[in-house]
């Protein structure tokens, strides 16, 4: 039997990075390298035998360099796309030579590691060049396997095509290490996300407001750009998108990299260019470096992973600010952070929130998932019936909802490891039906019932967890029966928003926005023609109802 565990350096919960020390047999093998920082870990040996990075994202990657340049004869391994777009989580480094101390392996090529063991990499979606990594320790009785999925996506989006389920039945690792940053959240469609944000974009344009969409560096700000180049709101139309800070310098690499991105964005790139275009329309450009970005522009489109100057704001003449400037933040899971310096800097919180209060600014939050959702990740996991399930990546209570569901823990040996923790992994032993974590909590409340409807009052512990902030910011449930249960759901902003949004109509006009029946600018009404279908703000049909 061989000895199979991990040491978790860093296991990717509330913005920390992910850095996992698999053993496997006689083996050690580091699974990316996101710390914030070597030091702690560093000894006067290399901490693994091989190093295997995921993907370019600096929750995995950001401490390769130090690690490289600590244990300079230490193996690291990723993908080829990877390979090129590792050096912009160093961009204050002008030539790191990146090609020579880290291997870039083929898609679905075995590579031996040692006499009995093998190293593949699988295409995870999420990013260009994101890997699912696969070890295999052959010994005379059989071969034990470990799949670490990292960060992975099912569906396909602009650039990158989703994890193809098929290549992956028939392969049942005795270990699967999977990312479970979603929790179990369930995500729409990806194209009606994607119609979603085109036509909000496309809305505030129209009322002559500019928009910022504030993205991270490398994966969301190109699949955005993508989406703006090729959505038929934009194309054709006079709009002027502006792309700055590291964005920029990663829509450059991904340039170079058009050899592996799916075969309908190489045709694109045949006929005009992928990005830059300051001739087809939209136009894009760089934004000027130094320039500072300020509301007396037109109306236009910024993209931006960047912090903006937000005191020379407050100093402009209301009189040159042509209209509120939209401010779209991509969205996230409560207790994470966003992971790039638009947000981060410094007073940036306090800015945003007193341009708010100046009617200078409109912030707004979007879906736009890199990540899968609770069901694709319950789907993997059905589909590789591993033995062991190590989740990582992600807020412990999201994590333990994934764990805690009955349909996991009643089949799998489900774990959810923390931070400088050894996990041992016994394989060819008898299944023992796992507890689910004790993270999952339920609360106790009483219902009552008034002469104008019911309150539901639940105990005051419930404003402990994190995911309650969420809820707060709008007080907004939705309630839904599910069989003999009432199943009661809180609306995010987004939604409430969505719902909310009457596109400038008197609250007082019979009109779609004031309908009753209108759920996300969609008809809901039975005995509509339009019942499903995405309808305008102003319109009317014979089966309206004031809300």
């Amino acid at each position: 039997m061989a000895d199979i565990s991990v040491h978790v350096y860093a296991a990717g919960h509330r913005g920390e990075g992910i850095c996992l020390g698999l053993t496997l047999g006689p083996y050690r093998i580091l699974l990316d390298c996101g710390l914030a920082g070597l030091d702690p870990y560093l000894g006067l040996s290399p901490p693994a035998d091989w190093v295997v990075c995921s993907h370019a994202h600096g929750d995995h990657a950001r401490a390769l360099l130090d690690l490289h340049r600590a244990f300079p004869d230490l193996p690291i391994y990723s993908s080829q796309p990877t390979v090129r777009l590792l050096p912009l989580q160093w961009p204050q480094e002008t030539d790191i030579g990146i090609e020579a101390w880290c291997t870039g392996v083929s898609w679905r090529t075995p590579l031996d590691l040692g006499p009995d063991l093998t190293l593949e990499l699988l295409p995870a979606g999420h990013l260009p060049g994101a890997a699912m990594t696969r070890l295999t320790y052959r010994r005379p009785e059989r071969a034990y396997s470990v799949l670490y999925t990292s960060d992975f996506l099912l569906a396909n989006t602009r650039l990158v095509e989703g994890v193809r389920l098929e290549e992956l039945r028939g392969f049942h690792p005795d270990v699967l290490i999977v990312e479970g940053s979603q929790g179990t959240r369930r995500h729409a469609r990806r194209r009606q996300l994607e119609n979603q944000l085109a036509e909000r974009i496309a809305w505030a344009l129209s009322q002559r407001q500019g928009v910022i969409l504030a993205v991270p560096p490398v994966g969301l700000g190109q699949e955005v750009l993508m989406l703006l180049r090729s959505h038929h709101l934009f194309t054709g139309r006079e709009v002027q998108i502006w792309v700055d800070g590291q964005v920029a310098a990663a829509c450059d690499v991904y340039v170079e990299l058009l050899p592996h991105l799916p075969a309908a964005v190489q045709n694109f790139a045949r006929h005009q260019s992928l990005f830059w275009d300051d001739r087809v329309k939209p136009r894009v450009e760089r934004w000027p470096a130094g320039r500072p970005w300020l509301p007396d522009q037109p109306p236009s489109i910024l993209i931006t992973d960047a912090p903006l100057d937000w005191d020379s704001w407050f100093e402009m003449d209301p009189a040159e600010v042509l209209m509120p400037w939209l401010v779209l933040l991509p969205d996230r899971p409560a207790g994470q952070t966003w992971d790039f310096p638009f947000y981060q800097s410094p007073g940036a919180a306090e800015a945003l929130e007193g341009l708010m209060a100046l009617d200078r600014i409109q912030m707004e939050t979007y879906i736009l998932p890199q990540h899968s959702d609770g069901p694709a990740t319950v789907q993997l996991i059905h589909t590789l019936r591993p033995q062991h399930v190590v989740f990582v990546h992600g807020d412990p209570l999201y994590l333990g909802d994934l764990a805690g569901l009955e349909e996991l823990h009643s089949r799998y040996q489900v774990h959810v490891p923390s931070a400088n923790h050894d996990l041992p992994l016994p394989v060819d032993q008898p299944f023992l039906h796992s507890s689910p974590p004790e993270t999952t909590a339920t609360f106790e409340g009483e219902v009552v019932e008034t002469g104008t409807g019911v309150v539901v009052n639940l105990p005051a512990t419930l404003l402990g967890d994190p995911r309650w902030q969420m809820l707060g910011d709008t007080g907004l449930v939705e309630a839904r029966w599910q069989g003999e249960e009432l199943v009661l759901r809180g609306l995010s902003q987004r939604e409430a928003l969505e719902q909310q949004y009457s596109g400038g109509q008197p609250p007082d006009r019979r009109c779609c926005a004031n309908c009753v029946f209108s759920r996300g600018q969609r008809c809901g009404n039975p005995d509509s023609p339009m019942r499903g279908l995405r309808v305008a703000p102003e319109g009317f049909c014979s089966g309206f109802v004031f809300r």
